[in-house]
């Protein structure tokens, strides 16, 4: 089960942070919620062939970190000192449910960290601050992760736990709280509801990075006929039977998260005691068994390969080379879709790029951003003139 799991599913051996019961705004600093209307424009950014440097030092950016901010009794360390903006936790309500972000920075384009499965918006805590420099950053909890609501599978539906569910909450997001378009910056399966968000609401999206998106390789269409039958068998001894109940309470222990982190990352050092409480912490809550195995079970749904192609957006694609999970080879075939204006490799990096070497991809983050950014404003003005 962990084999087959690990070369198709971020965290796929990880409890996602779920609980049957709603958060409550009291365990949180803040509790807000926005219902303004939104007017989004239909202007669609100008593509060019870009080229991003990558440094396998780090010579393209040095950040040091040092910030601190707690959030859910637990203290994470937000180094950076070219910022000394401070990182709000929020509560937005979304159709009856409370969900988790983070926000900080007050002008600039607006950027939505999407984070992917078993992660929150915590795994971006080495993002945020630098990204706040010049950007409105926001990043989200999905519902059944992190801090957000965790509603029961039994009693929401199979249709519920899903990549439309997720990107309708992205969507819904823009709307309410950041009231304004967006880049969406994903790692993972977020990358997936990333693409799902901007084919759904093309004129919301301004422009995508995916890094290391999720392959799905145990998407049902990717399986030979003979294995489709022994997948589903599988799947259903895993959700209806205390098997799963018993796979889920081996992998959701310290010990556990943090071998499966340093598998995935290629610098082990980056796999701190820190980086494993914020993963393993939200999946400790109750109900957490249930969603966890909803969504390990959950093998249909869209492929990047059938989403970039509807993408009206510019994607810029990042992609740690050293990603024993989701393999660069594979993902190359991605830069052949006519949405997809650069392929990036980030040298000596696993799955996640972002946590791992923050200082590679922050300045690739702000290079895409400020040129289609740039590009809109132009395209906006030429027709408003």
């Amino acid at each position: 089960m962990a084999g087959a799991l690990s070369s198709s599913l971020p965290f796929s051996k990880l409890p996602p942070s779920i609980s049957s019961s709603k958060v409550t705004a009291g365990v949180l600093p803040s509790s807000l919620t926005f219902t303004h209307s939104f007017s989004p424009q239909l202007g669609l950014p100008r593509r060019a062939p870009a080229f991003y440097p990558i440094k396998s030092n780090g010579s393209l950016l040095s950040s040091q970190f040092g910030d601190q901010f707690e959030d859910q009794g637990l203290q994470i360390s937000s180094e950076n000192t070219r910022s000394q903006l401070q990182v709000r936790s929020c509560i937005w309500n979304w159709r009856g449910y409370s969900i988790r972000y983070q926000c900080s920075g007050d002008h600039g384009p607006a950027l939505i960290l999407i984070h992917g499965f078993g992660a929150n918006s915590d795994h971006w805590r080495k993002n945020i601050p630098a990204l706040a420099e010049s950007h409105r950053v926001y990043a989200v909890d999905l519902i059944g992760y992190g801090y957000s609501d965790k509603p029961n599978p039994d009693l929401v539906g199979e249709s519920f736990y899903t990549f439309e569910t997720w990107a309708s909450q992205l969507n819904d997001f823009c709307v309410d709280v950041v009231q304004d378009e967006a880049f969406f910056i994903c790692n993972s399966i977020g990358g997936v509801v990333g693409l799902q968000a901007a084919v759904m609401k093309p004129q919301i999206c301004k422009g995508i990075v995916l890094l290391n998106i999720s392959l799905r390789m145990l998407h049902i269409k990717k399986q030979p006929w003979y294995g489709k039958p022994l997948i589903k068998s599988f799947q259903s001894l895993l959700r209806n039977t205390a098997l799963g109940k018993y796979f889920f309470k081996t992998v959701a222990t310290p010990e556990a998260v943090k071998n499966i982190l340093c598998q995935c990352y290629h610098d082990t050092s980056q796999v701190t005691d820190e980086l494993v409480q914020i993963i393993l912490n939200p999946g400790l809550q109750p109900g957490a068994a249930d969603v966890f195995l909803e969504f390990i079970c959950y093998s249909g749904g869209p492929l990047p390969e059938e989403l970039l192609p509807n993408v009206k957006c510019p994607v810029l694609i990042g992609w740690g080379d050293k990603d024993p999970w989701e393999p660069i080879e594979l993902g190359r075939n991605y830069k052949n879709f006519e949405s997809v204006e650069d392929f990036v490799v980030i040298p000596n990096v696993g799955h996640c790029p972002q946590d791992e070497a923050p200082h590679l991809v922050n300045p690739l983050v702000e290079s895409f951003v400020t040129r289609h950014a740039t590009s809109s404003a132009r395209n906006s003005s030429a027709v408003s003139s």
